[in-house]
Parts: C-alpha cells; sequence; structure tokens
C-alpha cells in the first residue's frame, strides 16, 4: 500500500520540477500556468473561450516554489498543489477584486520515504482534479478536488505508475502506465467500480507499452512501444475496440529528433484515421510542429509560433490547432493554425511494408461500451 493519510482542510518532500507548467481544461475553456515575474513564481488563469484570451494573475500572500503545480478547474477557479516537506496541500483559487480568494480542500501526506506525489490531466468535465501518489510497490490514484469530503482515495493500483489518459467523456476511465516486473504496460482503472485495473495494452509479453494519447470520440489511440523494434520505442497508432493490429509508420519516425504527441483532434466519431495528431519535434534545429493523420503517409512540418508554451494546444473539431504562447509584447496569446485537410493516399505508390505488432487483445477489450452508454 502506498502510504499516504488524509488531513483535513483545517490541518495545518522536496520539491520536484511540474510535470508540466501549463494545463488546459478538456473542453479547452480555461487553462493554467506558473507563470514568472522577475524571479518570482506565481498561478495564472487564461481563459481561452472568449473572443480573446486573457489572463487573471492569482498571486498569493508568497512566491510559490518552482516545483509548484497548477491545474484549471471548469468553473474557472485554478486548483494549486504545494510541496511542504512530504505534506500535499491542495487549494482552490480565484480572483476576489484586487485579490486572490484560497479555499484550502486539503492535503495528502505521504509517510513512505520517495513516494511522488503529482497531479493528473485535468479530467473531463472540470468538476474533479486527481493526483497520482507513486510509492515503491504501489501507486494510488487520489480524488483531490471535487470530492465531497476532502482528498479521497479511489484507487490502489500494485505497481509503480506515470502517464494519466482518459478514455471517456465522462471521466471515469483511467489509462496508466504500469511498471510492474521489469515491464511497463497499459492499464486501465475504473474509477466507477472502486478502482478495479484491468488490462490495456500488451502488444507482445516482453515489451514496454506506453499510451500516450486517446480520443474519446473516435477512440484513436497514440502508443508508444519497443515490441517492433526490441529495446527502441516507436510511436503507434491504433483504435480502442478494434481487432486490428496497433501499426507503427514510418512517418513518425525522424531521425535524430524527440517527437512527442500532444493532442489530437476530437468529433471524427466513424473515421478515426482522419483526425489530425499534433507533435512536438526537438530537434538540432530547434522545436516545431508536427501533424500527421494516420490516413496520409507523411507528417507536416509547422514552425512553432513565438514564445509557444511547448507541448501545449489542442485540436477544435473543424481542425484548427490552437496553440498557446507568451511573449513580453503578448503575455497571453493563441496562435491559431490549419494545416491541410486528409490527403487520399496513393495506391498506385504503395508505401513499404511496416513491421507489425501482434494484435494488443486487451486494447480491444477496454471496457468503453458501456460507460459511453451509460
Amino acid at each position: 500500500m502506498t502510504a499516504c493519510a488524509i488531513e483535513s482542510p483545517s490541518a495545518g518532500a522536496e520539491h520536484e520540477a511540474p510535470t508540466t507548467r501549463y494545463a488546459i481544461t478538456a473542453d479547452g475553456a480555461y487553462a493554467a500556468r506558473l507563470a514568472l515575474d522577475g524571479e518570482n513564481w506565481f498561478p495564472e488563469r487564461w481563459t481561452l473561450d472568449g473572443p480573446e484570451p486573457y489572463a487573471v494573475p492569482l498571486p498569493g500572500g508568497q512566491p510559490e516554489e518552482p516545483g509548484t503545480e497548477v491545474q484549471p478547474m471548469g468553473d474557472g477557479r485554478v486548483l494549486i498543489h504545494r510541496l511542504v516537506e512530504r505534506r500535499h496541500a491542495f487549494s482552490l483559487l480565484y480572483p476576489t477584486g484586487p485579490g486572490t480568494g484560497e479555499l484550502p480542500v486539503g492535503a495528502v501526506e505521504c509517510a513512505e520515504p520517495g513516494t511522488r506525489c503529482t497531479l493528473l490531466p485535468p479530467a473531463p468535465g472540470g468538476g474533479r482534479a486527481y493526483a497520482l501518489a507513486v510509492g515503491e510497490e504501489s501507486t494510488a490514484v487520489w480524488l483531490v478536488a471535487g470530492g465531497a469530503f476532502g482528498p479521497e482515495r479511489v484507487a490502489e493500483v500494485p505497481g509503480r505508475c506515470s502517464g494519466g489518459v482518459w478514455l471517456d467523456p465522462a471521466g471515469r476511465l483511467l489509462a496508466l502506465d504500469r511498471e510492474l516486473a521489469g515491464r511497463t504496460k497499459a492499464v486501465v482503472v475504473d474509477l466507477g467500480r472502486d478502482g478495479e485495473v484491468s488490462p490495456l495494452l500488451q502488444i507482445t509479453p516482453g515489451s514496454d507499452d506506453r499510451l500516450l494519447l486517446a480520443d474519446p470520440d473516435s477512440g484513436l489511440v497514440v502508443i508508444s512501444s519497443d515490441a517492433a523494434s526490441p529495446g527502441r520505442e516507436r510511436l503507434g497508432w491504433g483504435v480502442l475496440g478494434s481487432t486490428l493490429p496497433v501499426r507503427f509508420p514510418g512517418a513518425l519516425r525522424l531521425p535524430d529528433c524527440a517527437v512527442a504527441p500532444f493532442a489530437i483532434q476530437p468529433g471524427q466519431v466513424l473515421t478515426p484515421e482522419n483526425c489530425a495528431v499534433a507533435l512536438r519535434v526537438d530537434g538540432p534545429l530547434g522545436t516545431w510542429i508536427g501533424t500527421w493523420r494516420p490516413a496520409e503517409r507523411r507528417m507536416r512540418h509547422l514552425p512553432a509560433p513565438g514564445g509557444w508554451l511547448a507541448g501545449s494546444g489542442l485540436w477544435t473539431p473543424e481542425g484548427v490547432l490552437r496553440l498557446p504562447y507568451a511573449t513580453a509584447h503578448t503575455p497571453c496569446g493563441v496562435a491559431e493554425l490549419n494545416p491541410p485537410g486528409a490527403e487520399p493516399a496513393a495506391e498506385e505508390h504503395p508505401e513499404p511494408a511496416e513491421p507489425r505488432a501482434p494484435r494488443p487483445v486487451p486494447l480491444r477489450e477496454a471496457p468503453l461500451g458501456g460507460v459511453a452508454a451509460g
């Protein structure tokens, strides 16, 4: 068991770099980041669903530590996660005229040395927020905002977990990458069934298989696995519920570059192969944007806007890629890119055969049908 205890909101680790300094709600309405003013860090909320994006600073009584995490909620408040020794304190911040209001929602205290506690990506709906407490032998999933009585441990998963991808619009099914017995496999944690854990992605028994992104509308998933190239991870794609094998297209391999997907186009319910995927590309010449669709056989390369908060952004259902950026002249901006739509594959020039991993049986058995119906 991960040794963590709850503290009530009235009760009074070492700091780590945050998993991200910019987070966007699932519906794209709000974002939050830890911003820097000179040498002082402070939370900042961005409103993104109006005619123009704008930022509201939410400074507290003193500067924040650089390891502090922030996350936007669906109602415009910002959840803040502060690390104080082994206490992980959570509060909701909101603007109050010229000041900042703060509502403590409780704390999680991890007695086991070495336990790492980080916020999970914003959950669909925006009413709840979750955190992972990773111990030596198990990982706890905590509901840290939106519950009835402060932080609540809602699941305990054997092994060390990382990642975190929501698989359904209700925010019930959470995919985690679990390291157990020397291998990493994606599993599903069903928060509607007391944290029941089931396999999600196992391409081969000896491969490391991680889930990086998922789109609940179409079922498209982007994965990372070394199944096709033992000892070397590659990006691949599949569809939840499909009997087709995971594929590892050559378009997602760029020599001497690190490629990381960060957004999938929603709304393509019946055509997952036409969903656009946005990727951050880091290479010898800097950082730029890649866009790709499973139906295509190439990646398009686009320059990143100046001041891009790298690795952050979202697609609209219409195929517009919105990228947040901050510069001295524009402290709160969103650049909109309109990559071309999907091109039909040219049958007269077939693509060279790509290595295909065996069918990921647990992936096709992901329990999405019952959730969508309910």
